[in-house]
């Protein structure tokens, strides 16, 4: 299974965000990474730059390859509506990224890792791919067996719903998703409309 391993705090400091959660090595080093990084002016960026680091920013954030991430987004301009939106809906839609927001794991490398070693259940079923799409009405739930795990109860424990279009129940461990979440749901700033455009060109 491909997943990007490398160093999080440099593509953080890179991008200038805490894309992968609190960093202390970026509020301490707020510029970009390398010898010259601090002497580094902001250059002017063209409009393809701008496009193509929101992609990365995406990328990073959701841990999706570049081929994974083409054959999302030619999923998304195949569908009906606004090619943007569909693109954020697919993303969101990843169990991995499903299992993160209802609170089963407190990062979405550790909610791939929950979904990878089988303690993610779809409808009933066990389902160890990340890349799994869910739809409304699917019930994802931890695996019976699994709920004594102190990693999941820790994460859970005080956990409010804080997305819309989710519904967790903390005493079951289970979660239902009401529908795809709409542009203003989703709490990442995203320019999708940027990501079109690169691969519109």
């Amino acid at each position: 299974m491909a997943r990007y391993i490398g160093p999080k705090s440099k593509i953080a400091r890179n991008f200038r965000e805490p894309i992968f959660g609190p960093d202390k090595s970026l509020e301490k080093k707020n510029y970009p990474p390398g010898q010259h990084g601090l002497m580094k002016k902001r250059a002017k960026q063209s409009e393809y730059s701008v496009q193509l680091q929101e992609k990365q920013k995406v990328k990073y954030t959701y841990g999706i390859l570049e081929r994974q991430f083409a054959k999302i987004f030619d999923r998304a301009s195949r569908k009906q509506g606004i090619t943007g939106e569909n693109l954020l809906q697919l993303i969101e839609a990843r169990l991995d990224n499903v299992v993160y927001r209802l609170g089963f794991a407190p990062t979405r490398s550790a909610a791939r890792q929950l979904v990878s070693h089988r303690h993610i259940t779809v409808n009933g079923k066990v389902v160890n791919t990340a890349s799994y799409t869910c739809r409304a009405g699917d019930l994802v739930a931890v695996r019976e067996r699994s709920k004594s795990l102190e990693s999941i109860s820790d994460s859970f424990a005080g956990r409010t719903n804080r997305h819309p279009w989710l519904e967790a129940d903390q005493a079951t461990m289970t979660g239902k998703i009401i529908s795809l979440p709409t542009r203003d749901q989703i709490p990442e700033n995203i320019k999708e409309q940027l990501i079109v455009e690169l691969y519109s060109k």
